[in-house]
């Protein structure tokens, strides 16, 4: 039985360790080793984005055998780690070789991985994309009542610092961008004796006929002047 205490403290120090991390990979990976560290029955685990509702995609995994989990529901296009994302519950089983009613095709084929036990937690909901974190076990009736509970409180953490890493990371990309476009307006203005509107409006039809996004065009426009500036006089 886990100390009420001792688990609040443990998630207080993991929700501030999410927070630090810079990045939306930095964290799935430090929150993936956190969960194989402290969920009650857990040898291995991944971190995965679902689409199309039949296709996980393993951002995380702490082994090769995780992997296998993914790609073999892949294959199969059935099981929990897709329910537990899709239904947005949790999935919890102990023998995966005896689902079949649930998962009939993962269950006649789950020897081949060598996992048994599993508890797929959904993990983030962000546009159209879905995450579950899938915690494995080789031994049956792995997890229990307790493993559940710090799945779910983990997610919830993980969930808030995705969403702030990812915001950070959008906040950065868009500062990029927006200079980009600055340096290229500057340059059409100096070339050809444009106003700051004149130029944008350059950059925008060009990206309109070319169906390509604007800072790709700019980027390439300083790409350019850059190289040529470097050039050797001939």
């Amino acid at each position: 039985m886990l100390n009420a205490e001792a688990l609040a403290f443990r998630m207080a120090t993991l929700a501030r360790d999410l927070h630090q991390q810079h990045s939306p990979d930095a964290v799935m990976e430090h929150a993936l080793t956190a969960a194989v560290a402290q969920v009650p029955g857990a040898e291995h685990g991944a971190v995965s984005l679902v689409r199309a509702r039949r296709t996980l995609t393993t951002t995380a995994a702490t082994s090769d055998l995780a992997r296998g989990v993914d790609a073999l529901q892949n294959q199969v296009r059935q099981g929990p780690g897709l329910d537990a994302a899709f239904d947005h519950r949790t999935c919890r089983v102990d023998d995966l070789t005896a689902e079949r009613t649930r998962w009939p095709a993962l269950a006649a084929r789950a020897p081949q991985v060598g996992v048994v036990s599993l508890l797929c937690v959904p993990l983030f909901v962000q546009g159209n994309r879905q995450g579950v974190l899938s915690l494995l076990s080789t031994a049956p009736d792995a997890f229990e009542e307790a493993s559940e509970h710090v799945g779910l409180v983990l997610a919830a953490h993980t969930a808030v610092a995705l969403a702030r890493a990812q915001e950070t990371a959008n906040t950065a990309r868009g500062l990029a961008h927006r200079d980009v476009i600055g340096q290229a307006k500057g340059i059409l203005m100096q070339r050809h004796h444009l106003n700051a509107q004149q130029a944008f409006d350059v950059l925008a039809t060009f990206s309109q006929e070319t169906s390509r996004k604007l800072h790709q065009i700019a980027t390439e426009i300083a790409l350019e002047v850059t190289a040529a500036n470097r050039a050797p006089d001939r």
